[in-house]
């Protein structure tokens, strides 16, 4: 997997744009910025790495530092946080499922950008839906190290 897509799509997210509206910011096609993200960089031509990079604020260099930083910090993060269990995982599945029913249009309280989840399309909601997936993963290992006594801990 291409850690510059992912580190992309993250930094695009942050900017309070879609994909869409980042890609016509730029002067792209949305097909083509999709294509680089799903397929990976190293698959799109130099120029529109340039424009995307531009487009967020890096240089190309940047990008390849915050790659190379991000496989260094979760190989590290990785071995040093406690493992989930089954409870833990139904207890994310439970929590997760709440964060999306807060988000969609039948209780109406909450929103994302603006957006509840039918207002999104697809891409955007299973991109949302994965970040909050992967934050409440990340956040139950970081409590399982914080709170759990080490003689507990596998």
């Amino acid at each position: 997997m291409d850690k510059r897509a992912d580190i992309i799509k993250n930094l695009i997210f942050e900017t309070g744009l879609n994909q869409k509206a980042f890609a016509q910011k730029i002067g792209i096609p949305y097909t083509t910025l999709r294509s680089m993200l799903q397929r990976g960089i190293g698959n799109a031509s130099v120029d529109n790495v340039i424009k995307v990079c531009k487009g967020l604020g890096i240089t190309t260099d940047q990008l390849e530092n915050m790659s190379k930083d991000e496989q260094h910090n979760s190989s590290t993060t990785d071995k040093e946080l406690p493992q989930l269990n089954a409870k833990d995982q139904k207890d994310i599945e439970i929590e997760l499922q709440k964060l999306i029913d807060g988000l969609s249009g039948q209780s109406g309280y909450a929103a994302f950008d603006g957006q509840t989840m039918e207002d999104m399309d697809k891409e955007d909601r299973e991109l949302l839906i994965a970040s909050l997936e992967t934050s409440l993963k990340l956040a139950k290992r970081l409590a399982k190290q914080k709170f759990t006594p080490k003689k507990y801990l596998k």
